[in-house]
């Protein structure tokens, strides 16, 4: 436990700069902005999902009853037929920013402090600057753009949108890696 009592400053100011800096990205510059498209007749595709009454959730389109049936005619027809959709029903109501916001930070601190948990049983005091940064950053890195593959590997999202997002992730990881190496207890 004393290794995080000795890296708290470090785990706090690399979590408000990684905070801050994936607030420019995403407010200021237009990195994502061609992330999400919009489906070209809102209005109708959203008064027929709506009329369907669905749950907030996750969905897949066509979806087979069964493993066995996922290779039925019937199934492969309509997979060649389409449309094909992975989607999520959100609830309905007004997107409530300051609470994805805290937990984007709550999230930004946990991996910072996972990462100062690791450095602290890898990296010595006095290390050179180097050597946290690397201990730190590929930590870091690992648990802001590892999983995303995983979306377009399985759920089809489009590899540029998580490529950017990786590169967003490789931008916080180089942030809190130098943060750690400029605060290391020496």
């Amino acid at each position: 436990m004393s290794i995080l009592v000795d890296l708290w400053l470090p785990i706090l100011i690399a979590s408000i700069l990684v905070f801050f800096a994936s607030s420019l990205i995403h407010m200021i510059t237009p990195w994502h902005k061609s992330d999400l498209r919009s489906v070209p007749d809102q209005e109708k595709a959203r008064k027929a999902i709506g009329e369907l009454g669905l749950a907030p959730g996750d969905y897949v389109l066509p979806r087979p009853d069964n493993m066995k049936n996922m290779n039925s005619p019937e199934f492969l027809s309509k997979l060649k037929e389409g449309p094909r959709l992975v989607f999520t029903v959100l609830p309905n109501e007004v997107t409530n920013m300051g609470k994805m916001l805290g937990a984007w930070f709550v999230y930004i601190l946990a991996v910072s402090l996972f990462a100062g948990f690791f450095a602290g049983h890898v990296v010595q005091a006095g290390d050179e600057h180097r050597r946290i940064f690397h201990v730190v950053g590929a930590v870091t890195f690992m648990a802001y753009a590892g999983a995303l593959c995983q979306m377009s590997i399985w759920w089809g999202r489009s590899w540029a949108t998580t490529l950017r997002s990786m590169i967003d992730g490789l931008i916080y990881a180089a942030i809190t890696a130098e943060t750690f190496a400029l605060m290391w207890p020496r």
